[in-house]
């Protein structure tokens, strides 16, 4: 026929003629599975930053000419003044994992002929989480606690004058005009004191790793060796009112931790605005009261009435045969509550949300009959 080669034209071919990558009906690549290594975040809390204020623009140099004014006298504007580097509070963050270590405001513009003075350069903002301490040389010169706070990190440079600044009646043409300042500079250390509302606190290998992943979608690593882990996570207890409860596990503590024994400094300073604690006591190890006493002392010892604050105490892995005969015991040495879990199996997490909850609410009403704001996640 004819029409034969026409039509074998305009049938599509049976393959691609394109090169692999390009294909269409070639097969969707799948996505590579990422580690659970790579999935954690860590949780940074402290960063040095080195801050430099913006340098002042350079004072105007110049005499005004035109026709039949020859003579105009000076009109050399003064610069604009360098932005100054600010420190913002926002809730919205809650690491300082995105804070780099230097900053620089910018610039001022040079003052321009015509008395024009020079445009100030634009402040640089830096925003950190709600409890970030700010200190120089071991002081602190600045706790940032609320939602919008700011501290000015370095001031910017003032701006030079212009020779019109030192026109006067013995000078009538002036030739004098100063550069900008150059801005502050400091080196400054930020540390976050973590403001979740409830701290785990137990010894290494309590599970409070395991509790913090069963009760949230924080993924800290679990091993079965002690102090797996080495930074603290915040995790997010969602409730169906849209409530959102942060729960921070905080790495393990031993006996001597307030004189900074194994992670202890590091850490205990989370504990401080944790409004209320959960003690994680393994049930499996002989006499799990005294865990209970000796997390108690050291928390004490840190800073007084901080052992105080509202809590419950978890004993976990319920699961093990040992853990229910400590359990009795456990009931009767001690006189806060005591709710018995199993981080691994997930067995009674029900009550440990519900008590959360009305920790929480607690919480909240004190605060508002305080006149103050509680923090939300």
């Amino acid at each position: 026929s004819p029409w034969k080669p026409l039509l074998l034209l305009l049938s599509p071919p049976a393959f691609s003629t394109s090169c692999a990558r390009c294909a269409k009906d070639r097969r969707l690549r799948q996505k590579r599975a990422i580690s659970e290594r790579q999935l954690t975040r860590y949780f940074v809390d402290q960063r040095k930053v080195r801050v430099v204020g913006g340098q002042g623009g350079d004072g105007g140099h110049s005499f005004h000419s035109e026709p039949r004014k020859v003579f105009g006298g000076p009109d050399g504007g003064n610069g604009g003044d360098g932005g100054h580097v600010i420190f913002k509070a926002d809730q919205q963050m809650k690491s300082l994992s995105s804070v780099f270590r230097f900053y620089q405001g910018f610039h001022g513009e040079r003052g321009g002929s015509k008395n024009c003075y020079g445009a100030n350069g634009a402040h640089m903002y830096v925003k950190v989480p709600v409890g970030t301490l700010v200190k120089e040389d071991g002081e602190v010169v600045a706790d940032l606690t609320q939602h919008g706070e700011e501290y000015i990190a370095a001031h910017g440079g003032a701006g030079g004058k212009g020779n019109r600044f030192f026109l006067s009646n013995e000078n009538r043409a002036p030739k004098l005009f100063t550069p900008g300042e150059p801005g502050q500079e400091r080196v400054l250390h930020l540390e976050l004191k973590t403001t979740a509302h409830a701290g785990l606190v137990g010894f290494p290998n309590a599970g409070k790793s395991s509790l913090l992943r069963a009760i949230s979608r924080a993924k800290p690593a679990v091993a079965a060796y002690p102090f797996t882990t080495l930074n603290p996570h915040v995790g997010i207890v969602h409730y169906q009112d849209y409530e959102q409860v942060a729960v921070a596990d905080i790495p393990g503590l031993i006996k001597g931790a307030h004189q900074n024994r194994g992670l202890g400094m590091a850490f205990l300073k989370h504990i401080e605005r944790c409004r209320f604690l959960l003690y994680v006591l393994d049930l499996s190890v002989p006499q799990p009261w005294s865990q209970l006493q000796d997390l108690k002392y050291e928390l004490e010892a840190y800073e007084k009435g901080l052992s105080e604050r509202p809590c419950v105490v978890i004993g976990n892995k319920v699961d093990l045969a040992q853990s229910r005969i400590n359990l009795a015991l456990l009931r009767e040495q001690v006189a806060e509550r005591v709710i018995a879990l199993s981080a691994l199996t997930g067995e009674n997490l029900e009550e440990l949300l519900l008590h959360l909850r009305e920790l929480y609410d607690t919480y909240v009403k004190t605060e508002q009959s305080q006149g103050q704001s509680p923090v939300k996640w």
